[in-house]
């Protein structure tokens, strides 16, 4: 276990780096006073604590072989007969963890989540992560004994950590892929595919795209498609950032800009775009007579712009409710541990923050 307590700084790109963040596994470690638990069964048996925990409390849910084997391994390792009767029963709840309550993007997802929640019959609890790796990890540490699984969007944790809460209870990536965990995502790669042809279409030669944080792996997606599409595409593209999600930092994008950018601009995400779209528009550059600007992820706001943006829009909703059917598959262990990553389709919703290269 010692092995396992060394601490971590990522960028939830998968580079792991030392730092100055206690690694998950140590801040969730069970602290007990020489008592066997039924997370030290978990640990000996190979199986996750909820796993246990309905071994004795609602055996119905856990496979005949399954159950003998944690019986048996929890008999060999002195897990006292009374604590098992003690041990929680299943809470029939799940927890979303979103990295910013505040962008209306994940609302669609914990819309299509709570549905399919509700006709297995489970609730979905929301928790705000603040775009941080590090309340990400406090979050989760709170939260794994009150649930049966967890749907993590756009995780903003190293690598190992995740991968240490994938081992102690079900659990599913949304907008993340990493070896070893279940994901689901929308193709950034192809949606950027589509916005690079349009803008070449329109006789755009150019194109900035603005980062969003280094922490999101669908920035790091979206920034190679980028470049890899402008290569093919015979475009210059360059890139400025990382900024905030968040419409102050596409403002601060703009003010980077200047009034002598690019023709066209791809940014992170839509609240980046609404603000990139304002600070250049105080600059005296209009959209799209002077810039074409594209966003991503089609939330409300976008529409009601004048002109109304041009983004790249994921299936928000078939997101979470795959989210959720995936993880309730993997609870009541009808799926492989490791199912492969699955990719949903995005579009391009063309409106009018582009248009036609000036000169």
């Amino acid at each position: 276990m010692a092995a396992l307590r060394r601490r971590y700084r990522g960028r939830g790109d998968g580079a792991d780096r030392p730092g100055d963040m206690v690694d998950i596994l140590s801040a969730m470690e069970p602290r007990h006073d020489g008592r066997v638990t039924i997370y030290d069964v978990a640990a000996a048996a190979g199986v996750a604590p909820s796993t246990v925990s309905r071994t004795f409390t609602r055996p119905g849910r856990v496979s005949a072989a399954t159950a003998a084997h944690v019986r048996e391994v929890a008999a060999r390792v002195g897990y006292p007969s009374k604590d098992r009767a003690e041990a929680p029963a299943s809470a029939r709840m799940l927890a979303a963890l979103v990295s910013d309550i505040g962008n209306p993007f994940y609302a669609g997802i914990f819309r299509g989540a709570q549905l399919t929640a509700a006709d297995a019959g489970y609730e979905v609890m929301l928790l705000d992560t603040r775009e941080s790796g590090r309340r990400e990890r406090s979050v989760l540490e709170r939260v794994l004994p009150l649930v049966d699984g967890v749907v993590v969007a756009s995780s903003r944790m190293p690598d190992a950590s995740l991968r240490v809460v994938g081992r102690k209870v079900p659990l599913i990536l949304v907008n993340r892929e990493l070896r070893g965990l279940p994901s689901i995502a929308s193709d950034n790669a192809g949606g950027v595919r589509e916005a690079m042809d349009h803008l070449r279409d329109q006789g755009h030669g150019q194109v900035v795209y603005v980062h969003g944080p280094e922490a999101a792996w669908s920035d790091g997606i979206r920034a190679a498609a980028v470049r890899d599409a402008a290569a093919a595409l015979g475009m210059e593209a360059t890139t400025i950032g990382p900024f905030l999600p968040t419409f102050e930092g596409g403002w601060a994008a703009a003010i980077q800009l200047g009034r002598r950018g690019p023709s066209s601009v791809i940014a992170y995400n839509d609240l980046m775009a609404i603000g990139l779209l304002q600070g250049l528009r105080s600059l005296g550059r209009a959209a799209p007579r002077d810039v074409s600007i594209v966003g991503f992820d089609d939330i409300p706001a976008g529409r009601l712009l004048t002109p109304a943006l041009t983004t790249v829009a994921p299936p928000a909703r078939a997101l979470g409710a795959g989210a959720v059917a995936d993880l309730l598959a993997r609870i009541s262990g009808t799926r492989p541990p490791e199912p492969p990553a699955r990719l949903l389709p995005t579009r391009l919703i063309v409106r009018g923050t582009t248009g036609p290269a000036r000169g």
